[in-house]
């Protein structure tokens, strides 16, 4: 379990820093991380760590497919966490 949990504190992380490189990037008009990346990095336990970065530095808050995506994620992962909560009573 202290592995698991050590996971999700490290991907959370690095997907906040990802975030905040690419909203920096962004303002110097430089190369950006992907969407692909970040989209993949909040799908494998990183959500937290993308919302906090998108309210925190105001990043990708105004493009709608962004947003349309990372809620499926969510919608996704809500959705399997209550799957399994259900499925161990």
């Amino acid at each position: 379990m202290k592995i698991l949990l050590l996971y999700f504190l490290l991907i959370n992380i690095l997907v906040f820093i990802f975030a905040g490189y690419d909203k920096s990037q962004a303002r110097k008009n430089n190369r950006r991380v992907s969407e692909k990346t970040l989209f993949l990095m909040a799908l494998t336990g990183g959500s937290p760590g993308l919302l906090t970065a998108m309210l925190l530095f105001r990043h990708k808050t105004s493009k709608t497919s962004f947003i349309v995506k990372f809620v499926a994620i969510l919608v996704i992962q809500a959705t399997l966490i209550i799957a399994y909560l259900n499925y161990k009573k």
